[in-house]
């Protein structure tokens, strides 16, 4: 997935902390709850990239860790090992085959919207229209359609099960879908605050934008 895409995806997860209550959205008031009662997480992931026909082209499957403010690492492991680690700011992806390290700021990565959110400055329904989608098998699922033309995705879909994080799925502007399944979800599990510190590997290639 598109980098600026991908880090768009996973921070809007982590923005939904400041989304009210809707006496009238049954799924968003799941949302809310699941979310402002985990200050942490951590889920194994299963992430499947679909092109235009559907077909699946690529899976890849890791674990995942989330601790607010701003903190995240995703640690894929098949059928390659990389990493993404997001602390202090800064956002580090390392591909161990390539040995090789690329350093973004959030804000260059993600573009104004995004960045925002992630700071609290602006509201998500300011920038998107937020619709319950009804249930696919135990999964009820949440779409969020941004209200700008200038973004790089059509939408974003969250899915809960049974009031905690199930699913995610993302519709690019090239299109292509991205869906990401989450299972073992642990709600505020102690982490350590070194899984947040990404150390450069001896030798690797840095390349800092």
């Amino acid at each position: 997935m598109n980098r600026q895409i991908w880090l768009g995806f996973i921070l809007l997860l982590s923005a939904f902390v400041s989304l009210p209550l809707q006496a009238d959205d049954s799924p968003v008031r799941q949302l809310k709850a699941f979310l402002t009662a985990s200050r942490s997480l951590s889920a194994d992931f299963k992430q499947v990239l679909l092109n235009e026909q559907g077909l699946p082209v690529k899976t890849s499957f890791g674990v995942f860790y989330l601790q607010r403010p701003g903190k995240f690492r995703w640690d894929y492991q098949k059928p390659f090992s990389q990493q993404i680690v997001a602390d202090k700011g800064k956002v580090w992806f390392y591909d161990k085959d390539l040995d090789q390290v690329t350093v973004k700021k959030l804000d260059q990565s993600l573009g104004s919207t995004p960045a925002l959110l992630l700071s609290g400055e602006v509201s998500l329904e300011d920038n998107f229209i937020i619709e319950g989608q009804g249930k696919e098998g135990d999964m009820q699922w949440i779409k969020l359609s941004p209200k700008s033309e200038e973004t790089t995705f059509k939408y974003i879909l969250i899915g809960l099960t049974k009031g905690s994080l199930g699913g995610m799925e993302l519709s690019d502007n090239f299109g292509q879908l991205t869906r990401i399944y989450f299972s073992n979800v642990l709600i505020n599990p102690p982490l350590k605050q070194n899984l947040f510190q990404f150390e450069v590997p001896k030798g690797a290639d840095v390349f800092e934008e």
